[in-house]
């Protein structure tokens, strides 16, 4: 699992994922340096210690290296997430008080993502009255072979 990563390496990265192209190392410092000072080198090390880490791959072109973002911003804000949620000696309680600080945006764009990879909770059983007519007879409602819940099986079991 991937570390977070330091500041620098996430101001370098995030132009490297935003730009979605080869990138050198003096881009990236022209573009660093409009909000910052900051040395060529030291951007060079950087970037060499994120070809080091995996992050990014580079390849020669001429006398400098283009680097290429191994994979995207989302792949690694997922992997911390799942990183973070691993390390919970509680997860179900960990998702719901992260869920609980979610804003409606992220709410959305949570119902979203589970829209997209085809997850489906059970849809509730119907109430019986709605099944039978109206009975609530255990015969019409399909009964139970002992305690509450006991005999009922799975949705659209009919026990046969």
């Amino acid at each position: 699992m991937p570390r977070q990563l330091g500041e620098l390496e996430d101001a370098v990265m995030t132009r490297v994922w935003q730009w979605n192209r080869p990138v050198t190392v003096r881009e990236v410092l022209e573009d660093l340096q409009q909000e910052r000072s900051i040395a060529y080198t030291t951007v060079m090390t950087v970037m060499d210690n994120l070809h080091q880490k995996g992050w990014v791959r580079r390849e020669v072109d001429g006398r400098a290296y283009r680097y290429t973002a191994v994979s995207t911003r989302a792949a690694y804000s997922a992997a911390l997430m799942n990183e973070a949620w691993a390390q919970s000696d509680n997860p179900a309680a960990a998702l719901v008080a992260f869920f609980g600080m979610m804003s409606s945006e992220q709410r959305d764009a949570l119902n979203d993502a589970i829209r997209v990879v085809g997850y489906n909770a059970p849809e509730p059983p119907a109430p019986p009255a709605a099944e039978a007519g109206g009975s609530t007879s255990p015969a019409a409602t399909g009964g139970t072979d002992g305690p509450a819940g006991e005999g009922a099986g799975a949705p659209g079991d009919t026990g046969r």
